[in-house]
């Protein structure tokens, strides 16, 4: 049993891009569906796709990795900030800025995953899930 789900996500993607492997699967659930459609959007992951298993097992999410010259990850750093020991939310007047703006932060709001940008604009907080950058 995972007991937390997110930090999977991130801790595969972590590992896969250090590894430099060019897709990594997991099993899928919706919360981790919708972290890496914010990556694909924000243009550190190159696709996410979800292929449905047989009847007895989970569904698979497969996030293809992005790569630049030289075989450098588009993904920096990506790191946990609410974990289920300590949540962590905030307002949307006080949302951090993720490396003075370079990163991106992924929001889990009352409207659904967002990033912080999204969230400021329209003004709503939630839980800080996770910076990438």
């Amino acid at each position: 049993m995972m007991t937390d789900p997110v930090a999977d996500l991130l801790t595969r993607i972590r590992n896969a891009a250090l590894a430099r492997h060019d897709r990594v699967t997991m099993p899928s659930s919706k919360i981790k569906h919708a972290v890496a459609d914010l990556l694909k959007n924000e243009g550190y992951v190159d696709d996410v796709s979800i292929t449905e298993a047989e009847p007895n097992k989970s569904p698979t999410l497969t996030i293809v990795l992005k790569y630049g010259r030289d075989r450098a990850c588009a993904i920096d750093g990506i790191r946990r900030v609410s974990r289920p020991g300590r949540r962590i939310y905030v307002r949307h007047d006080r949302i951090p800025a993720v490396r003075n703006g370079l990163g991106v932060g992924i929001l889990s709001t009352s409207q659904g995953v967002m990033t912080d940008k999204d969230a400021r604009r329209r003004g709503v907080g939630g839980e800080l899930l996770c910076e990438v950058w």
